[in-house]
């Protein structure tokens, strides 16, 4: 195949997976296409783990090695597109708002490129087409299926509009943030609108949780540690003149540090605690862990900065602490139990107007990152196979 035919075979897959966006765990047709090409390569293929997820196992002809995992996640958002360009989603509601069908899109191409080239590199690849990263706990059901077993390394990336088109990014350590999401219900006592002093208003008690909760970074945080807590809902009461009994909030937790983040939940309760105390109200709060940061390994992230840096410049390779996000990124839970490196390949242009942010319904990427993504990947798969 030539650099062309698989540029444009690049760009066709992405752009008909873009065409027909599948939720978490709903990834059937998008599984099929990863199945079927991993097969027609040569890949022993599993599919139906974790529901939607597949592997494709191949052996490498130079010899033994070690194993390594390559990863790319499949699922689309609950989002109806606003692009308005001519590969729309057919599906009114769902979008590929984050680039996963980017991320399949190359992943197939760095498989089929491992498996031309087999005789080459030793060891094995296991590559995982992996559903419902979005919140859903995809990365962890495939784990619990034993996708990682006998796995020594990993490698993933993401297209990022963080960043320039083309523009590689990876640090040593945390990359992304782990995440835990939480809710409140406040309950109060409800009444009429003209007479507050028989009620306990459950809306002005949560108002009060909000401001307070900006104070648990800020006063309970050491300065040097990024953290975030963020109330990104609220609901309470349905009429103009009745005082709301019950109010519901919504929010995240993140930081780099785990042992940070399993703190905060227990902070935020402390001020959920203190606010409905004093003003008579009762509460409840739940969270739920979504992942772990995202760490990278300190030697398989030199091997992608290293391989990135004879492939698009040293230029164009950002080692520094603002290449970091506090998004959050499942492939955590994979780098939580063997090494390995989750990098960025920048898909922003001003240029072409691509500068709309991940999960938004005008979100789109510039494609001229997609063979940047494979040729480093599949660089950091093969230094890493060859000893590193």
């Amino acid at each position: 195949m030539t650099m062309v035919d698989e540029t444009e075979l690049l760009v066709a897959t992405r752009r008909d997976l873009h065409r027909h966006p599948e939720i978490g765990f709903n990834e059937h047709r998008t599984a099929g296409i990863a199945a079927e090409r991993l097969r027609a390569a040569g890949y022993e293929v599993r599919t139906g783990i974790a529901v939607t997820g597949v592997v494709g196992t191949l052996r490498g002809g130079a010899g033994d090695g070690p194993t390594l995992l390559l990863r790319a996640d499949m699922d689309a958002l609950p989002i109806t597109e606003e692009t308005g360009h001519d590969f729309v989603s057919t599906l009114p509601g769902s979008m590929h708002a984050c680039g996963h069908d980017a991320h399949v899109a190359i992943g197939l191409a760095v498989a089929e490129r491992l498996a031309r080239t087999r005789d080459q590199w030793r060891g094995t690849v296991k590559y995982m087409f992996q559903p419902a990263e979005e919140g859903l706990g995809g990365a962890v059901g495939m784990i619990e299926a034993g996708v990682l077993d006998g796995v020594d390394a990993a490698l993933g990336l993401h297209v990022w509009l963080g960043l320039p088109s083309g523009v590689v990014g990876v640090v040593q350590g945390p990359q992304m943030a782990g995440a835990i999401e939480f809710g409140i219900e406040v309950r109060g006592r409800g009444g009429h609108g003209a007479m507050p002093h028989e009620t306990v208003d459950a809306l002005y008690a949560a108002s009060q949780i909000v401001v307070a909760l900006q104070s648990v970074v800020s006063r309970t945080v050491p300065p040097l540690e990024p953290a975030v807590v963020t109330i990104a809902a609220f609901h309470a009461g349905a009429a103009h003149n009745v005082i709301a009994e019950t109010a519901s909030l919504k929010g995240t937790v993140r930081a780099f540090d785990p042992a940070l983040l399993h703190q905060l939940p227990h902070h935020v309760e402390r001020v959920i605690a203190g606010v409905c105390a004093a003003l008579g109200a009762t509460y409840e709060f739940r969270f739920r862990i979504e992942g772990p940061p995202t760490v990278n390994d300190p030697r398989m992230a030199e091997i992608v900065r290293r391989e990135a840096e004879r492939i698009v410049g040293a230029d164009r390779v950002r080692t520094d602490p603002d290449v970091r996000t506090m998004a959050a990124e499942d492939f955590g839970d994979v780098l939580a139990r063997v090494p390995g490196c989750y990098f960025f390949v920048g898909g922003r242009s001003e240029e072409k107007g691509m500068t709309h942010p991940h999960h938004s319904p005008r979100f789109d990427l510039c494609e001229d990152c997609m063979p940047v993504a494979v040729d480093v990947l599949e660089a950091a798969a093969r230094a890493y196979l060859a000893g590193g």
